[in-house]
């Protein structure tokens, strides 16, 4: 038995208190994606009509990506909240209930743009406070004992998500056009409540880790002893300084910007930076801290690269419940072909439905069949080559959508099937980025900084979606326009290639990156 009375998890047996954690997220991922993959949709035929038609696609993509930065920006808060005060589960269900009056708030404010975004905000807090820690709780219910069993866990964790994840964006569509928009973000708003009513069932089962005591070799205290203690080195504070400035520039100097993209482009300068300067000037910090906690620093900094790698990922993949969604709303849905399944599929928006299914089938393959030929040929594929070849296909992903965006330009009738393709490639993708990531930045985060280092592997989509911001706010102004139209690509088409080339660069650089990464290894010891 551990200290606080769950039972300690024998040697190779799975813990028992996982089908909980698993029940909890497969129902509230139904709920979150059954609410994400119709807003934009709902947002251009309901809440957008006060708009000029032409304008509400670009607005609808603003706030969908907005809303996706927050959710992903706030598990900072629910990380430090879990770590430092309140521990994972209690900050993990009392986020829930937030979550809940979220999801209420778009049933009842369909109409009512304030209420709405209000809501929208409500399930960013929930949602994104709790992400890190339901998967960073995942792995506390491991020791060394049956660490092994670890990375099946967080694979049917992956697969449960796209289980939920799969019926919602089948479904949802479906309900938003037959029965209105208060009954499709009520349903998903029943689901949450579900969710948080299977968690709190499995209370006195979890292995329950206390959150860390203050601690005066934090990261933060680290970083700030780094950055500011007396000596002859200023070169790491110049550039925190610099980062600092250039933060204040685009806040208060760059008014074309929304209140969003500047915040985050800001927040991410000073990180950016500051990030730099302490990894300039770390030893410094070993006039006040013992050696363990300057090198646990700059493990964690190792580690932040190999996230700001991944942020090129996640712009291209977000971006298939936005740009695909307007995308195949311009294609014809091939009703009158035998194999086309019209009595299920007859909204653009549920080809999102391939993306889970694909995982589904996509994971067991990988783990089965992919991976094991890869070892015998002698090939191992660490979590570092997985997610850099994710990166690549997912710009595969976006070539195809491009191809297919220069045929809807020129006039032809494209069917809706050909999404099937870019679908399955950036589906590939991210089985290899995302499924990993969870075990990787679990693996790879010093036992004080488990919920804040899932924080920060969160955070990489945040600022994957900025990229998507900030190239919206690029192609407003006239010059840029003006480029674009000189290739003779339309604008779309032009950002679909655009798009893949920046997940290629991206890739390109993060396999250099990790033939140098020193592979860690944080799993707690038994007992």
């Amino acid at each position: 038995m551990n200290p606080n009375g769950a039972p300690t998890p024998s040697s190779g047996r799975l813990p028992r208190q996982i089908p909980y954690i698993i029940g909890n997220e497969a129902c509230e991922r139904f709920s979150f994606y059954g609410m994400r993959n119709i807003l934009t949709p709902f947002l251009i035929t309901s809440l957008l009509l006060y708009a000029p038609e032409a304008e509400r696609a670009g607005i609808a993509k603003d706030v969908f990506h907005s809303f996706v930065i927050g959710v992903y920006f706030f598990p900072l808060l629910g990380g430090w909240i879990s770590d430092r005060f309140f521990g994972k589960y209690n900050t993990t269900l009392w986020l829930s209930l937030v979550y809940c009056v979220g999801h209420l708030c778009l049933a009842l404010f369909e109409s009512n743009r304030s209420g709405f975004y209000f809501g929208l905000f409500l399930i960013a807090l929930g949602s994104g406070g709790i992400k890190p820690l339901v998967s960073a709780f995942v792995g506390d219910q491991f020791d060394q004992t049956n660490k092994h069993k670890a990375k099946l866990v967080y694979d049917a964790f992956y697969w449960t998500i796209n289980f939920g994840s799969f019926f919602a964006s089948l479904l949802m569509p479906r309900i938003l056009a037959a029965w209105g928009p208060a009954w499709a973000f009520g349903i998903p708003g029943i689901l949450m409540a579900m969710a948080t009513l299977i968690f709190w069932l499995g209370r006195h089962k979890y292995v329950h880790v206390p959150p860390s005591p203050p601690n005066p070799h934090s990261f933060i205290r680290v970083v700030r002893t780094a950055l500011f203690a007396p000596g002859s080195h200023v070169y790491g504070l110049a550039c925190f300084y610099l980062g600092a400035a250039l933060a204040l520039v685009t806040l208060y100097f760059t008014p074309q910007l929304s209140v969003v993209t500047a915040l985050v482009s800001a927040i991410g300068l000073v990180m950016l930076f500051g990030g730099i300067g302490t990894w300039l000037q770390l030893d410094r910090a070993l006039q006040q801290h013992p050696r363990e906690a300057v090198e646990g620093v700059r493990a964690v900094l190792r580690i932040l690269i190999v996230f700001a790698l991944v942020t090129p990922f996640w712009s291209l993949f977000d971006q298939k419940a936005s740009t695909w969604i307007l995308q195949g709303n311009a294609m014809t849905i091939p009703h009158d072909s035998w194999w086309w399944p019209s009595w299920l599929v007859q909204q653009p928006a549920q080809m999102q439905a391939l993306n889970p299914l694909l995982v589904m089938l996509l994971i067991p393959f990988n783990n089965l069949v992919l991976y094991p030929a890869l070892r015998r040929v002698g090939i191992e594929p660490t979590a570092l080559r997985r997610m850099g070849l994710g990166i690549a296909f997912s710009g595969l992903a976006w070539v195809v959508a491009g191809l297919i965006q220069l045929s809807i330009d020129g006039g032809d009738s494209v069917s809706l099937a050909w999404q099937i393709a870019p679908y399955a490639l950036l589906t590939f993708g991210e089985v290899l980025v995302s499924a990993t990531g969870l075990e990787f930045a679990y693996s790879q985060a010093p036992s004080s900084m488990k919920g804040s280092i899932m924080s920060f592997w969160m955070l990489s989509v945040t600022f994957g979606n900025l990229w998507v911001l900030l190239t919206n706010e690029a192609v407003r102004n006239e010059a840029v326009t003006a480029q674009i139209a000189s290739t003779g690509m339309s604008e779309t088409a032009f950002l679909m290639f655009f798009f893949a080339g920046f997940a290629f660069v991206a890739a390109g650089v993060f396999g250099l990156y990790a033939r140098k990464y020193p592979v860690m290894d944080h799993y707690r010891n038994a007992g």
